[in-house]
């Protein structure tokens, strides 16, 4: 058996790049739907307001009511499925994956480690009071 190297400590500037490299790779889209996450400095929460989708034969994101693909930018007159909130990642995390029912409003792997990391990073904004832009 091959041992895989180690791989070399990045600097903060080649973390990024490598963070935005990965950024741009093919995923497909969650049929579960997807999440708008934001942060409520005010009240000290983290908010996903989930939103139902289906995914056409070209792969897009469509509205389940019309049927229409649905914009990637610019603003999008949905009502949310559900709004979970929680005080930090990990309490919001419990609140979709383990209080949510059924079924889980997530159904892919990839989908469930994305919306981790972003929990995290608005975690992180909301302690230093710092602006939250979801990836």
């Amino acid at each position: 058996m091959t041992i895989p190297p180690t791989p070399q400590p990045l600097d903060n500037v080649q973390r990024q790049a490598l963070d935005d490299q990965l950024s741009k790779r093919f995923i497909a889209l969650d049929p579960g739907g997807y999440f708008l996450i934001y942060v409520d400095n005010t009240q000290g929460l983290i908010y996903a307001q989930h939103f139902a989708n289906t995914i056409n034969e070209k792969g897009l994101a469509c509205d389940p009511v019309t049927g229409k693909p649905l914009p990637v930018r610019g603003p999008v007159e949905r009502v949310p499925t559900h709004t979970y909130s929680g005080r930090t990642a990990k309490e919001l995390c419990i609140a979709i994956f383990e209080d949510a029912g059924t079924p889980c409003p997530i159904s892919y792997l990839d989908h469930a480690a994305y919306l981790g990391r972003e929990f995290m990073r608005a975690e992180a904004a909301l302690n230093t009071n710092a602006p939250y832009i979801q990836d």
